[in-house]
């Protein structure tokens, strides 16, 4: 990696930066425990908690058990109002002691650092990813990302023990330059690894929403200038404080597709129950239009609506299947339909990563893919594209199927199969599409829970180890 430059500003990117507004916004946040406890949380939100739940909470503090270290609380206004008629959406945001009750887990699930050629990228796929920032307006007790949002200290490959450090613009420009060059220098493929172009950009962290429109506009002008042909936006945003996307914020899109109208923008939204955008009634029922069909929340049709004005902005809706979320082929059939019905298409579904205490929040894969399976039932071709995912450390993998009966002359398969085949692998993807084959085991959450069943494993899920160097990976 060459020394990094200072970076300079193109005319262009000047030009659409000074057109950029970036107003403050109220979220009316309440962080931590604290509040509620103590009393002084806005009155009309102190019950968010029972009592008994601050006391068994508040008996956790400072010791192992402590669910503020494990994760930090964190909810906004809008949110909390919602789920005082949702048990998925409480579920989704309160801290509950039955999240460090096993803290069995990776602190760097997929030893993701393995792939960050540079501080706050991974380059594991064929596009990167970034952490612009290390928070959210609200906390998911399941997040993927606990360790960046509670800012907890990891062993890198090298020995170097340090918190996930931010992606710069000076320094990540400066990769995609340098990496893109040498893969044009070599006809198309990068001399060491065998990989494309960087040409898709995934800003993450954290949600990249929570950052002013400025910040936001400097990231895509500046990816824009070097290169970048794709720029997806990660958020679940449009769920914690959907009043984010408003005019100036659209104003923003605007100016950048009109100074780079070549390159495209997606944004990933994350909705994991419909209860986060459906209006219900005193009694917890949906309301719905003469013609039956539900209604969304004001704001948060606004914000989808706005995203979804402007055809050359892709909106897709991913989630994990969470225990006591949404877990319910019901909600997630709606929640399909929905999505699809107003214009916005479903990603993936995803299993539930090896996170620090995943135990508590993770429901066995095999169930996870009958709930998946039974949601899409009724769904038309259009509105069931999603698939089940789940992340192993050569790559998304998909729940291809999972079988009931035996199959004859198989030994392993007396009680059925489960099918993983590998959807996105890292590096120049040499094992892109094969597939493993285990014998089935209700209980298990994570692969590690089928090892001793593997049947068939042309994809290497059961016979890998660590890369030594990502930045040159060909194989496995």
């Amino acid at each position: 990696m060459p020394q990094t430059e200072e970076y300079v500003q193109t005319a262009k990117e000047q030009a659409f930066l000074e057109k950029v507004e970036s107003p403050q916004y109220q979220r009316e946040i309440i962080n931590g425990l604290a509040p509620f406890i103590d009393g002084k949380a806005p009155e009309d939100l102190k019950e968010f908690y029972s009592s008994q739940e601050l006391v068994q909470l508040g008996g956790l503090k400072g010791g192992e058990r402590d669910v503020e270290k494990r994760m930090p609380v964190k909810v906004t206004r809008h949110y909390a109002e919602l789920a005082r008629k949702s048990k998925p959406m409480q579920r989704l945001v309160k801290a509950s002691p039955d999240e460090t009750q096993d803290l069995a887990g990776s602190e760097d699930p997929g030893n993701q650092m393995d792939y960050s050629p540079v501080e706050g990228l991974l380059h594991k796929y064929e596009m990167g990813l970034m952490y612009v920032v290390s928070t959210c307006s609200a906390h998911c007790r399941f997040c993927y990302r606990e360790e960046l949002i509670a800012r907890k200290e990891i062993a890198r490959k090298d020995g170097t023990v340090a918190k996930k450090g931010l992606a710069k613009i000076p320094e990540i420009t400066a990769y995609i330059k340098d990496f893109n060059a040498k893969v044009a220098a070599n006809g198309g493929r990068h001399p060491d690894s065998g990989r494309e172009k960087l040409r898709e950009i995934l800003l993450s962290g954290g949600d990249p929403m929570v950052l002013n429109n400025n910040k936001i506009a400097a990231w895509l002008a500046a990816l824009a200038e070097v290169g970048i042909e794709s720029i997806r936006i990660g958020t679940k945003e449009m769920a914690f404080y959907p009043k984010r996307f408003d005019e100036t914020f659209f104003a923003m899109l605007d100016a950048f597709h009109e100074s780079y109208p070549d390159v495209g923008v997606h944004f990933m939204v994350h909705f994991e129950h419909p209860d986060e955008f459906l209006q219900k009634d005193d009694d917890g029922n949906y309301i719905r239009d003469r013609h039956g069909i539900p209604q969304w929340v004001e704001d948060t049709a606004a914000a989808m609506n706005g995203l979804l004005a402007r055809g050359w902005i892709t909106v897709e809706n991913q989630t994990p299947i969470i225990k006591d979320i949404n877990d319910d082929p019901d909600a997630l059939r709606l929640m399909q339909r929905e999505m699809k019905r107003v214009g916005a298409e479903n990603h993936y579904f995803f299993c539930g990563r090896d996170i620090v205490a995943y135990r508590a929040f993770n429901i066995p894969i095999e169930k996870a893919w009958q709930i998946l399976n039974e949601s899409q039932k009724g769904l038309s071709g259009v509105e069931a594209h999603a698939r089940l995912s789940i992340t192993h450390y050569k790559g998304k993998t998909e729940v291809v199927a999972v079988t009931d009966k035996p199959i004859p002359g198989l030994p392993g398969a007396e009680n059925g199969v489960v099918i993983f085949k590998i959807l996105r692998n890292a590096g120049s993807a040499p094992d892109r599409c094969k597939v493993c084959i285990v014998g089935r085991n209700p209980k298990a959450v994570w692969f590690d829970d089928y090892e001793d069943r593997v049947l068939f494993d042309e994809a290497g899920l059961y016979a890998y180890t660590r890369v030594k160097d990502a930045t040159t990976l060909t194989s496995n």
